[in-house]
């Protein structure tokens, strides 16, 4: 682990001997660990120059890995200390973005409160790194929406998420009843910033139609979408809770996306055979018995929804 945090400081200040100052080290004493690494790695890590050192890329693999294990560490030891303040409990929690801004925060208010001494770690991740997180343990619980296929997961499903298109009154698409995806392509899009899971998807739909959508701007959050929107800046696609959530104060349109993926299923995800804590099982159900939820499935057209589920 010594090794690990000196290298990382390495690579940090591209110095050996800004390191060893810093580390409280001679010179030849990094310069022997460095190569003491580099015989186990059974690979050269560092280049030297002129100005100082630059890592190959074995060592710039090393440094992603290192990073990974020094910043888990620093986790376990500030989960350990909080367990010695009193906490009884952590839970950590990788989500999608729906999950983040749309619901979790409230679940989480009633669910902090009702549990005192637990703690929640919430992280927006990509789908195919909260699959893989529940897998191999990384993160206790994952919240997803859309089909998941993959081996050694319990799937919780609790609720629908219906995307919708967002346009400004008068727009062309506003005069549509449903909008098909392949429609929308030769407007302005508001896109969501890059490693949303609701880019990714949209991403994916681009690379699928093999046409791109000319995103003029990306920003941070689906009220953002919406506020350009509004702005006549262009279209977005969203979740129909946010959309009918910031209609209330903004002069938006929401239409219907008649496609299949539009109505997606929303999914706790856990690792199969695993023995939840009680807590972790109570956030759950949290989430399952969420009441906005059973809002969330209301208000859309009839016609569209029975598309969707014909789709």
């Amino acid at each position: 682990m010594r090794d690990l945090v000196l290298f990382n400081l390495i690579a940090e200040t591209k110095s050996l001997t800004k390191a060893a100052e810093r580390n409280h080290l001679s010179l030849s004493a990094v310069s022997t660990r460095i190569k003491d690494l580099e015989l186990h790695a059974g690979v050269r890590l560092l280049y030297r120059t002129p100005r100082g050192v630059a890592l190959t890329s074995a060592g710039q693999s090393l440094l992603r890995h290192a990073r990974t294990i020094l910043g888990e560490i620093e986790h376990m030891k500030s989960e350990l200390q909080r367990f010695g303040e009193g906490v009884q409990g952590s839970i950590r929690v990788f989500a999608n973005t729906t999950a983040v801004t749309e619901f979790m925060p409230e679940v989480l208010a009633t669910f902090l409160a009702a549990h005192p001494n637990v703690d929640v770690d919430l992280q927006e991740r990509p789908t195919s790194e909260i699959i893989r997180g529940v897998l191999d343990g990384t993160t206790d619980l994952g919240i997803t929406s859309g089909s998941i296929a993959a081996d050694g997961l319990e799937l919780h499903t609790f609720s629908s998420d219906r995307l919708v298109l967002a346009v400004t009154p008068g727009h062309p698409l506003d005069a549509l009843e449903d909008i098909r995806f392949n429609q929308i392509i030769d407007y302005d899009y508001i896109g969501l910033h890059q490693g949303s899971t609701l880019q990714d998807f949209v991403d994916q739909l681009m690379q699928n139609a093999r046409r791109r959508l000319h995103i003029r701007i990306q920003v941070s959050n689906f009220e953002s979408v919406c506020r350009m929107v509004e702005a006549g800046v262009g279209v977005g696609i969203v979740p129909e809770s946010a959309a009918r959530r910031n209609q209330r104060t903004m002069k938006i349109s929401i239409k219907a996306l008649d496609e299949v993926w539009a109505l997606r299923e929303r999914h706790v995800l856990s690792r199969r055979g695993d023995s939840l804590p009680r807590y972790a099982q109570e956030l759950i159900d949290s989430i399952m018995n969420y009441p906005g939820h059973a809002e969330s499935r209301a208000g859309m057209p009839r016609k569209s929804e029975a598309a969707s589920h014909r789709a």
